[in-house]
């Protein structure tokens, strides 16, 4: 058989995959809720990753382990007797702490509760890819090395996944990140971006029987004014995102202390660079105007690239999702798959379901598109299994 019949052999089978999978939902929902309901905020996901591996023993991959960073990783063996290994990775982490309760509510056609779309359930699915492609029957031939990935997130950014990366000895030939959502997200290439915090703090010798002409707030505001003010290019497409603001404590106190986090995002790396260079300089003008202390603090980067849209990788994936009527949102990514452009490793990102509410404590996640969510997945290792991929 042709190779181009081998692919279209692939579209063909995938309809009956989808059907199987709701035969099998039970497994993707138990791991989703066992595995959400283990809070994993960054850098403190060891409990949530000891579920995984044990997961994965159950299932009996080998070699599974937690590396020095916490990664908790597991090989599934190929039929076939070449090097090439497929990674399947997924953070393990969300951006909850401990202390918010994870009970996840099972609704009909939907589950609720913080972290169950970022990224619960992307991590659920790896959990249970083993024991779905045992019930479909499906070998590959390519050994499958299965990953939840630590301190992806914020200040963690992505350790991780970077550091298995650089000192793992496998050949890894393609990589596929899974995120809880969007369905139809297909993500083949990295932005340029810088993430950071800007604080400000009222120094302490400040007169405050002064009727309030000072204020961490009112400082901050100032600080976001001059963001606001640096030139934005349309080509490229450039943004400063300003994601979160918080200061101050009461109605009546003077806030003494404010944070805004951003980020700055780039088609080009320079541009992204440039812009911090003018955010540095705001801030430092504006702490030396006001005598507030003002600091950036830059904590991750990025830097732009990833593969073609004609690679066969992204080319045959999208047919893979029209052939399940899946329309595929080609947006830009900012996680794990940076990751793989730094080391210069295919890879793509996908989304399993729809969802809504994200970062927010009622966070939801469709049970219905999990099916096609799934089958995609699948189908695309296949087709790297395959080889048409490369």
């Amino acid at each position: 058989m042709q190779q181009s019949e081998q692919f279209e052999h692939i579209l063909e089978v995938l309809p009956d995959i989808t059907r199987s999978m709701r035969d099998m939902r039970e497994i993707l929902l138990a791991n989703l809720i066992m595995l959400g309901e283990i809070p994993a905020p960054t850098f403190h996901e060891e409990r949530r990753i000891n579920y995984l591996t044990d997961r994965f023993s159950e299932s009996g991959l080998i070699n599974t382990s937690v590396d020095e960073v916490g990664n908790g990783v597991g090989i599934m063996e190929g039929a076939g007797d070449n090097e090439d290994y497929i990674l399947v990775v997924a953070h393990a982490d969300t951006v909850f702490s401990d202390k918010v309760d994870h009970t996840l509510a099972v609704e009909p056609g939907r589950i609720v509760g913080p972290g169950v779309a970022d990224n619960s359930l992307g991590l659920a699915v790896a959990a249970s890819l083993p024991t779905l492609l045992e019930r479909l029957d499906i070998e590959l031939e390519k050994s499958l090395v299965l990953m939840g990935a630590t301190r992806s997130l914020g200040r963690g950014n992505l350790e991780g996944l970077s550091f298995f990366l650089k000192n793992n000895q496998l050949p890894i030939s393609a990589g596929l990140c899974v995120e809880g959502v969007q369905l139809g997200r297909l993500s083949h290439l990295s932005i340029g971006m810088l993430r950071g915090e800007i604080t400000c703090t009222v120094p302490d010798n400040y007169n405050w029987t002064r009727f309030g002409d000072s204020s961490a707030i009112l400082t901050m505001n100032e600080v976001i004014n001059r963001l606001n003010d640096i030139p934005l290019p349309k080509r490229p497409r450039t943004s400063i995102v300003l994601g979160s603001i918080e200061g101050g404590s009461s109605y009546n106190v003077i806030a003494k202390n404010a944070k805004l986090q951003f980020e700055i995002r780039s088609e080009s790396g320079d541009m992204v660079n440039d812009i911090g260079e003018h955010m540095s300089e705001a801030v430092a003008e504006v702490s030396s105007r006001t005598g507030d202390e003002v600091k950036l603090d830059i904590f991750a980067e990025r830097e732009p690239g990833g593969i073609p849209f004609s690679h066969p990788l992204a080319y045959n994936t999208r047919k893979i999702m029209e052939s399940l009527d899946i329309k595929p949102r080609l947006a830009p990514s900012t996680s794990e798959l940076s990751a793989f452009i730094d080391q210069q490793m295919p890879a793509i990102t996908l989304g399993i379901t729809e969802g809504d509410n994200l970062q927010e404590p009622d966070e939801t996640v469709s049970i219905e598109p999990m099916y096609k969510g799934v089958t995609q997945l699948i189908g695309t290792l296949l087709a790297i299994d395959g080889g048409h991929c490369d």
